[in-house]
């Protein structure tokens, strides 16, 4: 049988992934399993975050079974009684004996954007500076619409390989993000030692359907499609606007240029399955609620587009019976597997 798609079975854990919307948190318990471990998220009493190991040492009871008790959780068989460190503070059936080994393995967490943010990997290492900075996020001229939170049955991997290509559109979203030039103009790419770009300017066509209500350009405008990702599992996709015969050249955008970037952020669950975030920016039409709730809608369509591919892609390719290809559309997906695969490889070997 061939070999599977480089990558496809390691995970990058020293970094930080979005465990979930800051609002979808609070004082009950969350069971999750991020990167195939079991974790438990609650707020404490001063709605700080906590995210520990979900087993109790005693008889592995996941602690999600329990309960919470101001910052701390009580594990639902015996009253053990962990501390946002992960420390056994109380155990009701030997008072005066806690046992020196009832500890779980906390995770260092963050609220950031909106986003929770949980580091998988050596708490030691855990930077929170680390986290991807987001320009504009607070600027007043700038719009934003809700975000987003689907879960995909696939690995994390089949959706980057998706969002370093600009070319499905044409097929996959022929109502929203497809337009012409989307199926054959040519790709560059850019790459560094954590990051792919995959990108193209489509000189004087109509806007797409999704992008057309936002601008005024005439019949045709330049186009460019920027779709990066960053190791192990950041997607950064921009659509740049501008009159028609103004585009090419990023560094002279006209100042009516038209810019919405698209934060995507995947976190593994399994090999087989994913969590999928993301929220929409933009340079103009700030504090126009209608116009996000559309952006939002028709993102969200589009994504739900991309998840009945994906799902596919991953059964068939776990049941494959003939070989599979690649095709040249496929080039910065491949080179991103691979710096993945050697991230995951190098923290193996530390």
């Amino acid at each position: 049988m061939q070999n599977d798609l480089l990558g496809g079975d390691v995970f990058v854990r020293n970094c930080w992934y979005v465990a979930g919307r800051s609002a979808d948190f609070g004082p009950s318990l969350s069971a999750m399993t991020l990167l195939g471990e079991k974790v438990v998220i609650f707020r404490g009493a001063g709605g700080e975050p906590i995210a520990l190991e979900d087993a109790c040492p005693h008889r592995k009871l996941p602690l999600s079974k329990g309960q919470v008790k101001g910052s701390t959780v009580v594990c639902g068989y015996h009253g053990l009684t962990f501390d946002c460190t992960g420390a056994c503070v109380a155990a009701p059936t030997q008072e005066d004996a806690i046992p020196g080994r009832a500890v779980v393995r906390p995770y260092p967490v963050e609220d950031r954007w909106g986003f929770l943010w949980i580091w998988m990997g050596d708490a030691a290492k855990a930077d929170r500076d680390a986290i991807i900075d987001i320009p504009h996020f607070d600027d007043p001229t700038w719009g934003r619409t809700a975000l987003g939170a689907l879960s995909i049955a696939c690995n994390y991997l089949y959706v980057t390989d998706n969002l370093l290509d600009p070319s499905h559109v044409a097929w996959v979203h022929v109502t929203s993000f497809a337009g012409a030039g989307t199926d054959n103009r040519p790709l560059e790419m850019e790459e560094s030692d954590d990051h792919v770009t995959i990108y193209r300017w489509i000189p004087s066509q109509p806007a797409p359907p999704y992008y057309k209500a936002l601008m005024d350009f005439g019949d045709n405008c330049d186009r460019k499609q920027h779709y990066e990702c960053r190791v192990p599992s950041t997607a950064i996709n921009k659509s740049i606007y501008t009159p028609a015969g103004q585009g090419g050249d990023d560094a002279a955008l006209p100042a009516e240029s038209f810019i919405n970037i698209s934060y995507n952020f995947i976190t593994p669950v399994d090999g087989e399955s994913s969590l999928y975030f993301w929220f929409q920016h933009r340079n103009g039409h700030a504090g126009d609620a209608e116009i996000d709730r559309k952006m939002f809608e028709g993102a969200t369509m589009a994504f739900n587009e991309d998840k009945e591919v994906l799902e596919e892609v991953q059964k068939g390719m776990a049941g494959r019976v003939t070989p599979y290809l690649n095709l040249g559309l496929d080039k910065g997906a491949m080179r991103f597997r691979q710096k993945v695969a050697r991230r995951a490889e190098a923290e193996r070997a530390e």
